[in-house]
Formats: C-alpha cells, structure tokens, sequence
C-alpha cells in the first residue's frame, strides 16, 4: 500500500466510513509502523498519517484533548489503544468467521449420486445421467429404457449376442434390471458386461468392483457371475460380490437362496448368512455378516472392526478423493454406522470420535494422520 493511499484509507477511517476489510488493513499498517519495504513510498510521509490515526481515534472515542478536557496522558493512550485492540479483534473475528465458512466450503466433499456410463455393443456411450426418461437406445428387439427414478431396463428378446457393459466411475452407483429381470445394483468403481438378451442355455455376466444381485429364477438357465479369478451359479437368489482389484479378497455374500462358488479348480456351496472367501490362500467360506457386506446397498457406511485403510478405500470409491498417510497407518479397527450420503466431512467426523485418527482435507485430497 503507497503512502497515497494508506492517506486515503486513514480520512475514510477518521470519518468512520472504513469498511471491515479496510480497518484490517490499516490497523496492519499501523501495526507493522508502515514498513519501507511494503507499504511506503517516502519515509517522512509515515508519522504524519500514524498521527492522524492516533488523532483519529482520539477523537472517535471523545477523547481529543481541549483546554476543557485535560485527562492523564496515560488514560487517554489507554483508552484509544483499547478501541483499537478491540477493533482489531472485531475485524479479526470477522475475517476468521469468513475464512472458516469458505474453508468448510472449500475443503467439504459431496457423496456419490445414481450414475453410470452404458457402452452398447457398436461402442456407442452413453451417459446416463444425462438421458431422461424413455427410451434411449435398441439392441436388435431389445428396448432399453430408463424409468423416471433413473433405473435402467432391458426388455424383448435378441437373436444374437449383443453385450453392453455398464460401469461406475468413483462417486457413482446405479441399477439395471436386466432382460430376464434380474436386478443388479452397481457399487462406485465398478463394471457388469452382459448380453441385452439371454440365449442359450445360461445366463453369464461378468463383474469388476462390487454389485448387489437380485436373480430372476429359472431353473432351466443358471445364472453365473465371473469375477477376478471365480464363478458364482446360481439359479435364483439374493447375494452381494465384492471383487474389487485392490482388495486381497473376492467376497461372495449370500443372503437368500443358494449358490455355488468355484474358483481356483475347487467348489464351495454357501447358504444364506455364509460367506465365501477367495484369495491367494483359496477358497474358504465362513458365518457372514450381511449387515456389514450388503450396507452399501442400503445406504450406509457400516465399520465393524475395519482398519483405516480398509475404510478409506471405500471412501475414496465412494466420494472420488485420493488418499494419504502421515506416518504408518494404524491397525485399530473401528466402530461406525453413519450413511452414505452424508457430505465427506461429517463421515471423518464419526472416525475422529472413535480412534486416536485425524483427518486434514484439501480440495479433494485426504491426509490421515495418526
């Protein structure tokens, strides 16, 4: 700030017509005694415009010394000082509440909405989002068509294998009922490849990420779900499989029905409540927790044990941030329930109320530090 204008600011201020921005720049350069280096073009200007603030001051406060009105020096200069430092705070406090809101504006991040990416099998795409209602495209006999709450839905029947592939990018989920009336709902970061209508004497689609199935029942025609490395067959039921590729395991859920798992040149039948787990040790299966597995598709975040990494890997799927770590991530588990469509900043709250963990967001970029 030129000595000029610092000159200006100063008569606006002796009249009481600085702004709140314009106070907290001047009380800076009083404060700093109108430093050379930043602020002044000539030197002698400099005590000159300090007098007229203090006078100033003086005055505003009924304080300016008349022959009538001769106070202690000391409780004149302690009264102005004290306007001044409550100013200060005044304008400091205002700033600092401005600064906060953008902060909580800038640094919060939104949940993921209904959203998806359909590629036809001519490698045609098309946004989802961004379609109404109606029919948006035609495999052969096959109409696909998009309701009025965003679910995808295929009907008629194809004399040829025409495949579409459906995929979530992060911050996305979305459903489609499939031409036998199978119902698919697709977790965030995530594929399903399947043909618009079924031929032949099996139902085959295959999956990267994480899906919810709801099958249609057909004996004649099982159903079969290929993911990183297994199958599961079923011929109608209700179950969840979470193949994501940066997980260790593949875990197939199974809520109603029954269904077979193969992978790795061996077989396991699980029931409803059971869970089966592949990974590089083989194929095992285990008492599941369906709250835990399914609480995505119910709309929450649901942590029973899980470590922090574990948990901000479904955060980043799920609010499309990229994650980091002060020092070595710790392995205690957590407790929490909190939905899914709750802003990022509420959801890191719950963590931080729980474990010895903190969060620091910038833009969408998450630190954890311990």
């Amino acid at each position: 700030m030129t000595t000029q204008e610092a000159a200006a600011l100063v008569e606006k201020y002796n009249q009481g017509k600085a702004s709140a921005e314009e106070k907290a720049l001047l009380e800076r350069w009083y404060l700093l005694e109108g430093s050379q280096t930043i602020y002044s073009d000539t030197e002698e200007d400099l005590p000159t415009l300090k007098a007229e603030l203090w006078q100033g001051t003086l005055e505003r406060a009924g304080l300016e010394e008349t022959p009538n009105n001769r106070r202690p020096m000391w409780r004149r200069y302690a009264v102005a000082a004290s306007i001044l430092l409550a100013l200060s705070f005044g304008t400091y406090r205002y700033f600092h509440q401005e600064q906060t809101k953008q902060v909580a504006q800038t640094h919060d991040v939104t949940p993921g909405t209904n959203s998806a990416t359909l590629t036809l099998s001519n490698g045609q795409q098309i946004v989802l989002n961004s379609k109404p209602k109606g029919q948006i495209a035609m495999q052969g006999q096959v109409a696909i068509n998009k309701t009025a709450n965003g679910q995808l839905q295929y009907s008629g029947n194809a004399t040829e294998a025409l495949y579409n592939t459906i995929t979530t990018k992060r911050k996305e989920q979305y459903d489609v009922v499939l031409a036998d009336g199978t119902h698919v709902w697709l977790n965030a970061e995530s594929s399903l490849k399947y043909p618009a209508s079924f031929n032949g004497p099996e139902r085959k689609v295959e999956l990267t990420g994480e899906a919810y199935f709801e099958v249609a029942h057909n004996k004649a025609k099982p159903f079969r779900v290929l993911s990183k490395g297994q199958t599961v067959e079923v011929l109608g039921t209700h179950f969840d499989v979470n193949s994501y590729s940066n997980e260790a395991a593949t875990r197939t859920t199974l809520l109603e029905g029954s269904v077979k798992v193969i992978a790795n040149h061996s077989e396991q039948f699980i029931k409803p409540g059971q869970q089966s787990i592949f990974n590089a040790e083989g194929l095992t299966v285990k008492t599941a927790d369906t709250e835990l597995e399914t609480a995505w598709h119910n709309g929450d975040f649901v942590f029973k044990g899980e470590n922090i990494q574990t948990i901000m890997r479904q955060l980043a799927r799920w609010y499309d941030i990229d994650v980091t770590y002060e020092g070595k991530p710790s392995s205690e588990g957590f407790q929490v329930a909190i939905s899914r469509f709750k802003n990022i900043s509420q959801v890191l709250a719950s963590l931080e109320s729980t474990k010895g963990v903190r969060f620091k967001v910038e833009g969408r970029s998450v630190t954890v530090m311990q």
